[in-house]
């Protein structure tokens, strides 16, 4: 897949200078100029913004969390959020999918033997909230828990749940802030420690109440 695209990209004049357009607007910081360029491809341009969130799982050019902004402030907080969903959906689905029938060697040659080992422990030990609080916190990793999930053949339609529960909230809070960058930015890391800190509590409080059990066992 990478080297099809790159074999287009330098052999396709079209195809370079739409990839070298789309680079320049999505990763600049002006929000009129990105709303416009996306609006302008009509009703492909929600089709182009899902298709984008999936190929970005694969070549992580753009982060996820960009395309979610540019999506609401090209179509707005309501049809922008909408799209947000149908296309972490689509990602998740593919990601979930293609981690469950291509198996466990594709997918250490796709993330690396490391990352899915830790990704592979924290759903074992967390299940449900591990997906959960990955889709929250946009500074961890949402496509490689996709693949995990699969791989390790967790429930579809309880993954799929838990990712629209952990992805829902944080596409609210860009539908707010979408147009007021340093805000954003500012909003979301304290968002991704606030998710950390819940989370860790959380461990924490599974963990003592796991040793107040033990403890009333050996009593």
């Amino acid at each position: 897949m990478i080297l099809g695209i790159v074999g287009c990209y330098f052999f396709i004049p079209t195809i370079r200078e739409f990839m070298d357009t789309a680079w320049s607007v999505l990763t600049s910081d002006d929000e009129q100029h990105i709303q416009e360029w996306v609006s302008g491809f009509g009703w492909l341009g929600p089709i182009l913004l899902i298709l984008a969130m999936v190929v970005q799982m694969f070549l992580i050019v753009i982060p996820t969390i960009a395309l979610m902004v540019v999506s609401i402030l090209a179509y707005g907080p309501i049809w922008g959020s909408v799209i947000v969903l149908m296309a972490v959906f689509a990602a998740s689905s593919v990601g979930y999918f293609i981690g469950r029938y291509l198996g466990k060697n594709f997918i250490t040659k796709l993330l690396g033997e490391k990352t899915e080992n830790k990704i592979t422990k924290f759903i074992e030990s967390y299940g449900s909230w591990a997906v959960i609080i990955t889709r929250l916190n946009p500074l961890l990793s949402n496509d490689a828990i996709s693949f995990i999930a699969g791989l390790l053949k967790m429930g579809y339609w309880k993954f799929i749940g838990a990712t629209m529960v952990g992805i829902l909230p944080l596409t609210v809070f860009i539908a707010i802030l979408g147009k007021y960058t340093e805000q954003l930015k500012t909003g979301l890391l304290w968002g991704s420690i606030l998710s950390l800190s819940i989370f860790i509590c959380y461990v924490l409080l599974k963990k003592y109440i796991i040793i107040a059990d033990d403890h009333s066992l050996i009593e």
